[in-house]
């Protein structure tokens, strides 16, 4: 068994058979959806199952901007039960923090319940990502914001909360949905159309990974506001 880091925060573990992507785990002997825990000298890591997560996926798929390192302010937009925004919190670790949006009651109850009770760096977030107004009290100015959002305006969201919440030369990364978009219609060309609309808005385009075959007719942006 080796480990070696991909990025901060984030690592593979090889087990001589097979190479996991791994997380520590900042709530020691709990997982979250039913991934493995392993031991590897004195310390315990979470797998990161890539076809249950869109960056989990991305990463495998060979994500260069890492903007999500020990210590960083998340803003997550589409939390849900909180699959992915658990590793986020391995990631950004005690000194870091990520802010958890959802409009849907009953996944944001078992993200406190399941999640947020074991993990004192996540503060989950009952509200509409389409109306960051209403939680601009909630949440500072960020270095990262993440969204994962099933809605047909998926980056005019981004672009409303990045004018509340992102600071200068922070980075923005959507998961595209194309089929939440349109499900009759090339998802190569809504990809393109909604990375478009964030080049319209101001933001560098770094990067765009299509998430094939972890997630269907997905992709991964990646952005960053002068």
């Amino acid at each position: 068994m080796s480990l070696r880091e991909h990025s901060p925060g984030i690592f593979y573990l090889n087990l001589g058979r097979e190479e996991l992507l791994v997380t520590r785990n900042l709530a020691p002997g709990r997982n979250v959806y039913g991934e493995p825990l392993i031991n590897f000298d004195g310390v315990e890591y979470r797998s990161w199952n890539p076809t249950r997560s869109k960056l989990g996926a991305a990463i495998i798929k060979g994500l260069k901007t890492n903007s999500i390192k020990p210590g960083s302010r998340v803003l997550y937009l589409g939390v849900a039960s909180g699959t992915t925004v658990s590793h986020v919190s391995d990631i950004i670790g005690h000194s870091g923090h990520v802010w958890g949006v959802d409009f849907a009651p009953r996944p944001l109850r078992d993200l406190i319940d399941n999640v947020a009770r074991y993990r004192k760096n996540i503060s989950p977030i009952l509200g509409d990502a389409r109306q960051p107004q209403n939680y601009s009290l909630q949440v500072p100015k960020v270095e990262v914001i993440f969204a994962d959002v099933a809605q047909p305006d998926q980056a005019e969201i981004v672009v409303k909360n990045i004018r509340f919440f992102l600071k200068s030369g922070g980075y923005a990364m959507l998961s595209i949905k194309s089929r939440s978009i349109d499900v009759g219609r090339d998802p190569v060309i809504i990809f393109a159309e909604q990375t478009a609309i964030l080049r319209k808005n101001g933001l560098e385009i770094l990067e765009l990974i299509e998430l094939d075959p972890y997630e269907k007719d997905h992709a991964l942006v990646v952005v960053k506001l002068p």
